[in-house]
C-alpha cells in the first residue's frame, strides 16, 4: 500500500515535490486554487545546488530551452543615460526562466492527480492520518499533507497558526507585470532608482515583451490581497511624479494581462513540520524576492523532503526531522542574502545611491571584480545534496 500525500500548491515547489514522490513510489495529489497552472509571472533563476537538482530531474535541458538569456542590467539616470551596470549572473543566476514557463515544465513532468479550482478548508491530523475538507465540499483522507502554497500559505495557517506569528516584513513591496517592450530591450534590463524606489523593465520571450518591475520601501500597508485594481492604483500612487519611463510603465502596468503585487517578506519557523503536516518552499521558509533564491529553495526543498521520506522508509517523523536539519543552514544563507541585497537594489538615500553606482562602475577594474557573482554562487551551494536514489530505504519504525 503506497503512502498518499496531499500537496497544496501547483506553482514550483508543489509539482517538483510531486515529481520526486512519484519517483519514490508515493501517491501524491496536488490541489491548486487556480483553475489551471498559472501562466505569466516574473523571471526566476537557479544557482548552485538547484542546477544539480534540475539535472537529476532530467529537466535541465528543457529549462535551458526556455531560458530568458538575459544579459547585463544597466542602471540609468532620469534622462536614460547609463550610470552603472551589473552582470547577468548577479541578478539572473546561472539560469533564468519565466515562472509560468517553469510551471508548465514541472506540471508536464508529473502524472499525478491535480485538483484545480479548489483549496483546503480544514485539516484534522489524528496521528494516523489527516482528514481534509476542501472548499468544494470534497472530503478525503491522506497519510501526509504538505503545504507548498506560498508566502500566504493556507496549510501553514491551519496547522501552525496565524501568519502574523511567522511573517517578517523587510520593509519593501514589489510588483511585476507583462508590458510591451517599448524600450527595445535586447535580452537586457534597465532600471532607474530614486531613494526607496526602483522601477524598470527587462526583456522576455525573445524580446517580444517585457516585464515591468516596481519596488518601493514602505511601512506595512493595509490592502485587499484579492483586489488587483486597488493594488495597481497603490503602485501608481507610489511612483507618481517619478521621471524617466515611469509614467509609461505605470500606464502599461494598469493594462497588463497579468499583475503581481506583494510584500517582500520572510517566513521564519522553529520547525518546518507539525505532526503529519510539513511545509516546503515559500510556505516554510520564504527568503523574499530580494534574495534571488526563492525558486532554488523551492526546488532544493522539494528534492530534500522527498528524498528524506524515501530513505526513512515511510517514517514521516524521522524524515521531517532530517529535512529540517538539512535545509536549516541553506535557508539561513538565502534569507541573509536578501537582507544584504535589499539596500543595494533599493537604495534608501541619494548618498548611498551614488555609492552603489560608483561601486558598480569600479567593479570591473578591482581585484574582487567577481565578488558579487562568487557570493551569489556560494549561497546557491550552501547545502550538500545527498544522492537519495542510491540510498536504501530504512525499515519503518512501527508507531507506538
Amino acid at each position: 500500500m503506497t503512502t498518499t500525500v496531499l500537496i497544496s500548491g501547483a506553482s514550483v515547489a508543489g509539482p517538483a515535490l510531486a515529481y520526486w514522490l512519484q519517483r519514490y513510489g508515493y501517491t501524491p495529489t496536488v490541489v491548486e486554487r487556480a483553475p489551471a497552472p498559472r501562466p505569466g509571472g516574473y523571471a526566476v533563476d537557479f544557482r548552485g545546488a538547484s542546477m544539480t537538482v534540475l539535472e537529476r530531474m532530467g529537466l535541465l535541458d528543457a529549462v535551458r530551452e526556455q531560458a530568458t538569456h538575459l544579459g547585463a542590467v544597466e542602471y540609468v539616470d532620469e534622462s536614460g543615460k547609463q550610470v552603472a551596470s551589473t552582470s547577468s549572473v548577479a541578478l539572473s543566476g546561472e539560469l533564468e526562466i519565466l515562472r509560468g514557463d517553469l510551471v508548465d515544465i514541472l506540471y508536464a513532468s508529473t502524472t499525478c492527480e491535480y485538483l484545480f479550482d479548489d483549496s483546503i478548508a480544514s485539516l484534522n491530523d489524528d496521528g494516523a492520518g489527516v482528514d481534509v475538507v476542501f472548499e468544494s465540499g470534497l472530503r478525503r483522507r491522506f497519510d501526509l499533507v504538505i503545504g507548498a502554497d506560498g508566502l500566504h500559505s493556507t496549510v501553514r495557517r491551519l496547522a501552525f497558526g496565524p501568519e502574523s506569528s511567522y511573517l517578517h516584513d523587510l520593509g519593501y513591496y514589489v510588483s511585476v507585470s507583462t508590458v510591451p517592450n517599448h524600450m527595445g530591450l535586447d535580452y537586457a534590463g534597465r532600471l532607474y532608482n530614486e531613494p526607496g524606489k526602483t522601477i524598470g523593465a527587462y526583456s522576455a520571450r525573445q524580446n517580444t515583451e517585457a516585464k515591468a518591475l516596481f519596488y518601493f520601501a514602505a511601512d506595512k500597508l493595509d490592502y485587499d490581497r484579492r483586489d488587483l485594481a486597488a493594488q495597481k492604483e497603490l503602485v501608481a500612487e507610489q511612483f507618481a511624479g517619478i521621471g524617466w519611463e515611469a509614467p509609461r510603465l505605470i500606464d502599461e502596468m494598469r493594462n497588463a494581462p497579468d499583475f503581481y503585487f506583494d510584500s517582500t517578506s520572510q517566513i521564519k519557523l522553529d520547525s518546518y513540520s507539525r505532526g503529519r503536516v510539513a511545509l516546503v518552499g515559500d510556505a516554510g521558509y520564504c527568503a523574499s524576492s530580494l534574495s534571488g533564491m526563492g525558486t532554488s529553495l523551492a526546488i532544493v526543498g522539494a528534492y530534500v523532503l522527498a528524498g528524506e521520506l524515501h530513505v526513512a522508509g515511510g517514517d514521516h517523523a524521522r524524515a521531517f526531522a532530517a529535512y529540517d536539519v538539512r535545509m536549516r543552514g541553506f535557508v539561513a544563507a538565502c534569507q541573509k542574502q536578501a537582507l544584504e541585497g535589499a539596500r543595494w537594489f533599493v537604495p534608501a538615500t541619494k548618498w548611498f545611491l551614488k555609492v552603489r553606482n560608483l561601486t558598480y562602475r569600479m567593479m570591473p577594474y578591482l581585484p574582487w571584480r567577481n565578488m558579487i557573482e562568487e557570493m551569489s554562487l556560494k549561497v546557491g551551494n550552501a547545502i550538500e545534496l545527498k544522492t537519495y536514489e542510491d540510498s536504501q530505504p530504512l525499515r519503518a519504525v512501527p508507531p507506538r
